[in-house]
């Protein structure tokens, strides 16, 4: 009665829960995730440590001016001047990102300097031109 159900009987006589089979996949699976959690691949266990250069801001504008005067000149694509002064692409981007707000505040120096120089410009002229409209009005007698 106890085989019919699939439960086999304990070698004492009692009944015990049928075993659970694990499938041949799941067992594999679980071996190799063990595995590989254990041991590094051969590409990481070789691969060399790569120390990360640290640039003063002196020397991130240098190259920048570098680069820029290498594109201008029609030398080099950007990827020849990057070889060439030693960086990646993606460091070329991230400085010249971080460096424009300074170019927009001189940009915005360079402004008010020329506004300073307006206004002064237009005072000038409009006191050459009173003087100017006051010997008109004295020539023709209209004061």
């Amino acid at each position: 009665m106890a085989e019919e159900n699939g439960v086999q009987p304990d070698t004492q006589g009692a009944e015990t829960e049928p075993k659970k089979v694990k499938s041949k996949a799941a067992a594999r699976q679980k071996k190799t995730v063990a595995s590989a959690k254990a041991t590094p691949t051969a590409a990481t266990a070789n691969a060399p440590v790569r120390k990360v250069k640290k640039y003063s801001e002196d020397e991130r504008t240098e190259k920048l001016t570098l680069i820029k005067s290498l594109l201008s000149a029609g030398k080099s694509t950007l990827k020849d001047a990057l070889k060439q002064v030693g960086i990646t692409e993606q460091t070329y981007y991230n400085w010249k990102k971080a460096a424009e707000p300074v170019s927009q505040i001189d940009d915005l120096k360079d402004l008010v300097e020329l506004e300073e120089e307006n206004k002064r410009l237009r005072k000038i002229l409009a006191d050459r031109l009173r003087a100017e409209n006051a010997e008109l009005r004295k020539r023709l007698g209209m004061k």
